[in-house]
């Protein structure tokens, strides 16, 4: 029994990683790009073959610009974008010059797939035609009235309750185990 459940988890390990290799895999580099905009933080993630050195997004021309360097000649990433930042109808510009990836769209995500040649720096510009969509406006911490009071009685209360169990517990237990000698 020892033999199958030993042969079992050593197919596991050599199974799983030869069945196909997703792109982070073959290529090793993972940007997680963090976006604070409007009150709201999003997280864009790139998987690419290629050096990300810098990005930048413009709420105003609701625009992800990420700049990199390649010492590929053939360059491939896959970026996922919330569609609570950018969804809509997207233009893509690879060095100024209009480009058209692969783009497939669920409820949540958006998921682009860049594929090019040419070695370098390079910038890429991604585009939406809607930003911030379905979302609701976030209203600044200073225009909602806080009771502190009523915070610290909230608190008081569950400090006071749970002192009490603190004590009260273990002088139950002491006096049950005197009952029963």
């Amino acid at each position: 029994m020892k033999f199958v459940i030993f042969i079992l988890v050593a197919l596991f390990f050599v199974i799983i990683p030869v069945s196909g290799q997703p792109l982070s895999d073959a290529t090793g580099i993972i940007d997680r790009l963090d976006i604070q905009t409007s009150g709201y933080s999003f997280e864009i993630k790139l998987t690419s073959n290629f050096d990300l050195t810098d990005y930048a997004f413009d709420k105003d021309q609701k625009q992800i610009t990420l700049y990199f360097d390649s010492e590929l000649e053939d360059n491939l990433a896959e970026i996922i974008i919330p569609k609570d930042l950018l969804s809509g109808n997207f233009m893509f510009y690879l060095n100024d010059q209009e480009f058209l990836p692969r783009v497939e769209s669920n409820q949540n995500i958006s998921f682009i797939t860049l594929s090019f040649t040419g070695s370098g720096s390079n910038v890429v510009k991604i585009i939406g035609s809607e930003y911030l969509a379905g979302l609701d406006p976030i209203i600044p911490n200073a225009a909602l009235p806080v009771n502190s009071e009523s915070i610290f009685d909230d608190y008081f209360i569950w400090i006071v309750l749970g002192s009490a169990l603190i004590v009260i517990v273990p002088c139950i237990v002491i006096i049950v185990r005197k009952m029963k000698n």
